[in-house]
């Protein structure tokens, strides 16, 4: 595996603009200090919202986080989960990767960990998945469309199908919410390292026991400047008609 520099293309289908706020928005976590507008993070949300989510279910809700001693009181959680990660997974450069430019990533992620108190804004997108509505008719004709073998198997894959079907209602928003601070300029990127301490994070927030949460975002004003990501090229990822 090999990763490449992205340029946008201004011939790609749907417009320059999009393309190059979608190839130039790098995950940037070395923050300003300076407040973001109310009104700015509104729009974050906005974008948020404007994301589809699953069955039109809408039941997402996003806790934003500006205040200093809030932020002050999460720094500690945020330290033993950027810790965590950083002395197992985060511990190797993944593959195609040269170890120079891990470094600077692992620094980056090093200096936001340092200065998490100072960050200007924190969301964290979060999704209470209603309880299925079912009945002996639908079971039975769910049943009878699957066929006995794949029904068999839904049955010991609920977990994994209830995770998805969750992540599927809220990460297009999160996504959407990315591309909306690129938009504007702001640095964000998302992380799930709070899930490591996750009922900590909830009971610091106010977050009721049966809400999940699904990431952590900082946000605020970059320090340094927005540039093409490094990705693997699309040759090497497309498979056409069958793997």
């Amino acid at each position: 595996m090999t990763m490449k520099t992205v340029q946008a293309d201004p011939s790609a289908l749907g417009g320059p603009a999009l393309f190059d706020t979608m190839s130039t928005m790098r995950a940037m976590r070395r923050l300003k200090p300076d407040a973001v507008p109310d009104e700015t993070i509104d729009q974050l949300i906005q974008a948020a919202v404007w994301g589809p989510s699953g069955g039109n279910m809408q039941c997402y809700e996003y806790v934003v986080v500006t205040d200093r001693e809030v932020m002050a009181r999460l720094a500690p959680l945020w330290k033993r989960c950027v810790d965590s990660y950083l002395a197992t997974t985060g511990k190797y450069a993944p593959e195609g990767m040269d170890e120079a430019a891990y470094g600077r990533m692992v620094a980056a992620i090093e200096y936001q960990r340092d200065h998490f108190a100072d960050t200007p804004a924190l969301i964290v997108p979060c999704y209470r998945f209603p309880a299925p509505r079912l009945d002996e008719e639908g079971l039975s004709a769910s049943a009878q469309a699957l066929g006995p073998e794949a029904s068999e198997r839904m049955m010991t894959s609920q977990t994994r199908f209830q995770a998805l079907a969750e992540g599927s209602c809220v990460y297009p928003g999160v996504q959407n919410l990315l591309l909306a601070a690129r938009g504007l300029g702001l640095a964000a990127n998302i992380t799930i390292w709070h899930l490591f301490l996750e009922q900590e994070w909830k009971q610091e927030l106010g977050i009721p026991e049966d809400m999940a949460t699904f990431a952590a975002v900082p946000v605020g004003w970059p320090q340094g400047n927005f540039g093409p990501v490094r990705r693997r090229p699309v040759a090497d990822v497309i498979h056409r008609n069958r793997w």
